[in-house]
């Protein structure tokens, strides 16, 4: 369980010393194969490793309605910043707000 967050924490941690030495394009791979790796491999691996130890809560890929919306609304967001390979401040606070209203609706659901 801690290697995924040593893992990409490393990951993080180079995309911004690369973007700090202006490669964004190199920034911007490594910081999206991080959130490809967790989606593709981490996420079904917890799933098989709570059916494995048994427990109540068990998890499932099952997401709910408002799960598939944060999903979908994030990579069109990310996909609309990143088309023209080229950044701003401007886009960078919509990618920071989109973030907090996410966090919002998924902190303030009614189950």
């Amino acid at each position: 369980m801690l290697l995924p967050l040593v893992g990409n924490a490393a990951e993080h941690m180079s995309a911004v010393t690369v973007a700090i030495k202006d490669k964004l394009d190199l920034s911007i791979g490594i910081a999206c194969g991080s959130s490809v790796q967790i989606a593709a491999f981490v996420s079904p691996l917890m799933v098989v490793i709570s059916w494995i130890l048994g427990g109540s809560p068990r998890l499932t890929l099952d997401f709910h309605i408002l799960e598939s919306v944060c999903v979908f609304m994030a990579v069109l967001i990310v996909n609309t910043m990143l088309r023209d390979f080229t950044t701003n401040w401007l886009e960078g606070m919509v990618l920071v707000c989109g973030y907090f209203m996410l966090a919002g609706a998924v902190f303030f659901r009614v189950p």
